[in-house]
């Protein structure tokens, strides 16, 4: 679980008992609710790496987009509802050459114009021989895009990058090196369900 979960989750329970305390239970309830949503939203589970020469899943959620953009590159872009874990991971291995924090608007997340315009960290990692751009974006509750890496940080596939609190959407911009393999409407996890393989030679 990330730590966040664990101050969120305590501190709905202390008001909740706070509240029971003055009043009756019952109105305390829904803050025990929120407790345990916190610590339900804030999990962290381990997960199975492929190997090989692939690219995995930011996060988990439904793939809401494939574009093509640039001419020759291609954006993934996966939409997180509340219920969806939301730790984030590197779709592929390599160094941080940066990250950028973009101030923004908080549009529904998997709309389209959500990609350009609304609050977003755009992390960039180059390492044998492609450069992967992907983009963590908050949505109209999300009002929170976390980052743990920094430029020059080396990352390895899958590994946990950063978390967006509650409902957002991530995208991944993919060179000409490499093939998608998934579809619009599936739903994927992030850190295991591969979504581009490098093209031979």
């Amino acid at each position: 679980m990330v730590v966040d979960g664990i101050y969120y989750g305590l501190s709905f329970a202390a008001a909740g008992g706070f509240v029971t305390y003055l009043t009756k239970p019952v109105f305390g309830l829904p803050l025990f609710v929120l407790a345990a949503f916190c610590l339900y939203f804030f999990r962290d589970p381990d997960r199975e790496i492929p190997s090989g020469p692939v690219a995995v899943s930011p996060a988990d959620g439904k793939v809401v987009a494939i574009v093509p953009i640039s001419g020759t590159e291609t954006r993934v872009s996966i939409f997180l509802n509340i219920f969806d874990v939301h730790v984030n991971r590197t779709p592929v291995a390599g160094t941080i050459t940066s990250v950028v924090y973009q101030p923004g608007q908080f549009l529904v997340a998997s709309r389209e114009e959500a990609s350009q315009v609304n609050e977003q960290n755009t992390i960039t990692v180059e390492g044998e021989g492609t450069r992967v751009v992907y983009k963590q974006i908050a949505g109209i509750i999300a009002r929170r895009v976390v980052c743990w890496k920094k430029a020059g940080d080396q990352v390895t596939l899958g590994e946990r990058i950063g978390l967006i609190k509650f409902g957002s959407r991530m995208d991944v911009i993919l060179g000409p090196e490499w093939d998608i393999t998934i579809r619009v409407g599936e739903r994927v996890a992030g850190g295991s369900s591969v979504i581009a393989r490098r093209r031979s030679g």
